[in-house]
């Protein structure tokens, strides 16, 4: 099947690739108008192939055209973290005829890959990676007497290994996947981002790829840096032809299947020449195999790379102003979420990330600021570098303005008292601690010398917590008033106070917990939007179904049942069991159960005067919580301490 075809019906590549370099052959011939940039080596404007790429309305094209790249069939992700595996996943799943090899250095992420306890927590993954890594099992269902049903069983196309050169070598399309972390030494230490370890894949790339290979930037990576990976690349192979991708990744955690599953837009950064829009094409084909033509949105490279700094930090900004805001709310008797609510009911902007708290964490927002200020900056624009630095700034006096409340409230010191902490990955639904706030505010609390700083989270492992808290820079001596616990009870059992300080839903109160929610995550992946008659079912008794037209015959067949089943037509293949000493399965022993909350009104009984709550997430009732016997603060509540 032709990469540029497979899984849609209405694929306008080739009228789109054959329109974009006739302008492009009349551009050429055109002298550049736009001003002279500060950036000597960014690229020259192609504005009429760039405008037309940018249209999501192009003209649709017959399936029947001549293919315009080779077939995709073998890709590798370089890097299985949080964004190489799961993209990997979502690609092998809706993409059964293409073989996805995942590869990375670490052979205990690769295990946990391969077998049922997944590295990475994030709702529906599960499901996805069993189906695409083991391949199902035939399977049958009967539609109310109407008529069988029939899925053919599925082969294994997901492998994940360290196996890095064998890999690279069979790949037609191979996506660099590897952090990008902040640099912290030398020349734009604390703001640059660190190149190192994507250098060093270029370099293997550049080794054993083979001839022809499309390279993906999928990392996060400053402008320019597709530019850099053609450099080495032509270096140790001067007589090979390979073309340089960015295709950013958009993703939140925590609901990253979703968002990969029904993304608002696929972004693909090419070069503006011959080459480039073939291979844009070929590696919108493997899109294509279920995101609507129009969402794949094709630009240069340097507009693709710097579009990914940009949304996160504009994201980020928002959090931020309504961060500020709340500052504001308290010292006038304001309410925040009440201000947020006729905010966000102007359609001119919407409620998304209006939710104030104590702060953003993780690994993308304050990473690519820094690095958005700091290119600013070497290019002498001072005033937007200290613009995007002013997010920063409120991020970081938001989370220590809570932390001085937490001290203030209980008289200036936290001598003899424990404080517990509830939630620790950066955000809910996840495992990831990277940069959380908690460990931000952990660390300012200890500072204070309480008897014991308890922490615990639904979703994060004991080890992955203390290993952040300890990167952080934390003494020994700290270190040892902080304790890490596997259940909300020994959490705050004797606690003066508790913070929450992550947006889970086993913490609100009163509670919210979905009826089948589980505390790891295992929920079943979103069915697309119904797109035909619910009541017309003959469409499932088509020769060949996708795994999306399967999701849609799953909710049919499951429309009246109560209970939540994450294989209700049988295809799964049985996994092996667990070692006796497995460390996940213990920890699901021994940590919440599935669908348990905390029980606040039972918190009551636990904990010492003055039971102060410290509401970072704005998640719990207040005056329902006071009427327990609590004293409760939020943020951006009206109150001044």
């Amino acid at each position: 099947m032709s990469a540029t075809t497979s899984g849609s019906p209405d694929n306008s590549s080739t009228d789109t690739l054959t329109s974009g370099l006739s302008l492009l052959g009349s551009a050429q011939q055109t002298p550049d108008e736009s001003p002279l940039t500060s950036c000597p080596d960014s690229p020259k404007s192609n504005r009429a192939a760039d405008t037309y790429f940018l249209d999501p309305k192009l003209p649709a094209a017959p399936v029947e055209s001549e293919p315009i790249y080779p077939p995709v069939y073998n890709v590798c992700f370089l890097g299985a973290g949080f964004v190489g595996g799961p993209t990997a996943a979502l690609v092998a799943y809706h993409n059964p005829h293409i073989v996805v090899n995942v590869v990375d250095l670490n052979q205990s992420r690769v295990d946990a890959w391969s077998g049922s306890h997944l590295p990475i927590h994030e709702p529906g993954l599960p499901k996805i990676v069993r189906i695409a890594r083991d391949g199902t099992g035939q399977a049958t269902t009967d539609l109310a007497g109407l008529g069988t049903v029939s899925i053919p069983k599925r082969s294994p196309n997901l492998i994940f290994s360290t196996r890095v050169e064998e890999s690279i070598a069979v790949a037609d399309i191979v996506f660099i996947c590897v952090n990008t972390p902040t640099k912290l030494y030398g020349l734009g230490a604390g703001a640059t981002a660190d190149l190192s370890i994507l250098e060093s894949a270029s370099s293997t790339i550049a080794k054993f790829a083979k001839e022809g290979a499309i390279i993906v930037e999928k990392s996060t990576v400053p402008c320019g840096t597709a530019n850099m990976i053609r450099e080495i690349l032509e270096f140790h192979r001067p007589d090979s032809s390979f073309e340089i991708l960015n295709n950013p990744e958009f993703l939140a955690e925590g609901c990253a299947v979703e968002n990969l599953m029904h993304p608002d837009r696929i972004l693909i950064g090419s070069a503006t020449t011959y080459d480039g829009f073939k291979a844009a094409e070929a590696l919108r084909g493997v899109y294509a195999a279920w995101v609507p033509p129009g969402r794949i949105l094709t630009v240069n490279t340097w507009s693709s790379e710097l579009t990914k700094l940009v949304a996160n930090a504009m994201l980020a900004q928002r959090i931020s102003s309504i961060n500020a805001v709340s500052a504001l709310c308290e010292e006038l008797g304001a309410d925040v979420q009440e201000l947020s609510l006729g905010l966000g009911s102007d359609s001119r902007l919407g409620r998304r990330f209006l939710h104030a708290g104590v702060g953003f964490g993780g690994s993308c927002f304050e990473k690519d600021i820094l690095n958005l200020a700091y290119m600013a900056k070497s290019m002498h624009l001072d005033q937007v570098a200290d613009y995007w630095m002013g997010v920063l700034e409120i991020n970081k006096f938001q989370r220590q303005r809570f932390a001085g409340k937490v001290v203030r409230s209980l008289n200036g010191s936290l001598r003899g008292k424990k404080i517990a902490i509830l939630g620790f990955a950066f955000k809910e639904n996840t495992n990831d601690t990277r940069n959380s706030i908690a460990v931000h505010i952990i660390a300012e609390l200890v500072a204070e010398m309480p008897l014991e700083i308890s922490v615990f989270d639904p979703g994060c492992s004991v080890a992955g917590i203390e290993e952040e808290i300890r990167n952080i820079g934390v003494t020994e001596a700290q270190m040892a008033r902080i304790k890490i616990r596997e259940h909300w009870k020994e959490t705050i059992q004797s606690a003066s106070a508790v913070c929450i300080l992550t947006q889970w839903d086993h913490f609100r109160y009163p509670s919210k917990m979905p009826r089948h929610a589980t505390s790891n995550n295992e929920s079943t992946v979103t069915a697309p939007k119904p797109v035909r008659d619910p009541e017309d079912i003959s469409w499932f008794f088509k020769n060949k179904l996708s795994e999306m037209d399967i999701l849609e015959l799953e909710k049919f067949v499951t429309r009246d049942s109560e209970t939540t089943n994450e294989d209700p037509m049988g295809r799964f293949v049985p996994e092996a069991e667990c070692l006796p000493d497995c460390v996940d399965c213990r920890s699901k022993e021994v940590g919440m159960k599935e669908g348990e909350t905390v029980d606040w009104e039972e918190v009551a009984t636990m904990m010492r005067e003055p039971r102060w709550v410290f509401d970072g997430r704005n998640i719990v009732d207040g005056p329902k919580l006071e009427k327990l016997g609590f004293r409760v603060r939020g943020v951006g509540k009206g109150f001044n301490i």
